[in-house]
């Protein structure tokens, strides 16, 4: 068998890079995502947390309905009361109905990163002049409703064409988050220059862990202290980039919430926090790229 190649980018081991600190010598670098995902009713894809049921699926509409009504209201407050940052991984259609989210990622002052126009689409069905109008559209969206357009992007569903970062690229996008490659940033190529992947956290995330794996909240818990401690520890011979994921209907409820927070108090108090820089992806993307070409493969 003749194995087929992306060509985006070049096998690079971490162990043979140069290397490199965060701001004030800080070696992990920590962001916490919220992905506030919208979803067609009676249609199209969706997450679920039981069987799902025969269209209009109510039950499960509902549930993810409960967290843009509810849930993300509380994620708020938290990490309001927490004093940290979020990133935010938004469906454009959101903001077209939901002035009140938007209104309030702009007063926190976080940052946005583009995720389509829903979640009940992927990326991957699409045709190239399909998916460059859809991100040319979520583009103009979420810079019209947050005050500022993005610049970095994660597929609905962590889904591409063979097109999407060039289109990417083509759109302005200086980084993506869709290639779970690496514990750094590294370059991607594209037809008509380059983008950088930012790490995204595909396993120290709230969605695959307590729903796809059906896991309580106490491993999920467990597992973000695990992962800091043990990044931490790592991170004295490369400096690293730690994100935990978090989705408004998952997290959002409040015996998750419960754990979420307790976990990221027990971070936030540990001897080691003081070496984190406390960031997001555009502020990792943005230092990465000035870093020497030895750092970032």
């Amino acid at each position: 068998m003749k194995l087929k190649k992306h060509n985006r980018y070049a096998y690079s081991p971490i162990t043979e890079r140069q290397d490199f600190t965060w701001p004030d010598g800080k070696r992990l670098a920590f962001y916490c995502a919220l992905n506030v995902e919208h979803f067609s009713f009676g249609e199209g894809l969706g997450h679920t947390p039981t069987a799902p049921g025969p269209q209009p699926d109510v039950r499960n509409f509902g549930w993810r309905d409960y967290g843009l009504r509810v849930g993300i209201w509380r994620i708020f407050d938290m990490m309001d009361e927490l004093k940290l940052p979020m990133c935010h991984l938004i469906n454009a259609s959101v903001c077209e109905e939901m002035p009140q989210i938007p209104a309030r990622i702009k007063k926190r002052g976080d940052e946005v990163i583009g995720h389509g126009y829903t979640n009940s689409e992927r990326q991957s069905d699409m045709d190239e002049a399909t998916e460059a109008a859809m991100i040319a559209q979520a583009t103009k969206t979420l810079g019209d409703s947050c005050g500022r357009r993005p610049y970095g992007w994660m597929g609905p569903w962590i889904s591409e064409t063979a097109f999407t970062p060039d289109l990417l690229q083509e759109n302005g996008y200086t980084f993506i988050m869709d290639w779970p490659a690496d514990d750094q940033p590294f370059w991607m190529k594209t037809r008509k220059g380059r983008i950088m992947s930012v790490p995204y956290p595909i396993e120290i995330n709230d969605t695959p862990t307590m729903l796809s794996r059906a896991q309580p909240a106490t491993d999920f818990h467990r597992m973000i202290i695990d992962q800091f401690e043990a990044m931490l520890r790592l991170s004295k011979n490369q400096s690293l980039v730690f994100g935990i994921s978090m989705h408004t209907f998952c997290t959002g409820q409040p015996f998750r919430l419960l754990q979420v927070r307790q976990a990221i108090e027990t971070l936030m108090k540990h001897p080691g926090f003081s070496n984190v820089w406390v960031t997001t992806p555009g502020g990792i993307a943005e230092y990465a790229a000035k870093l020497p070409a030895a750092c970032v493969p």
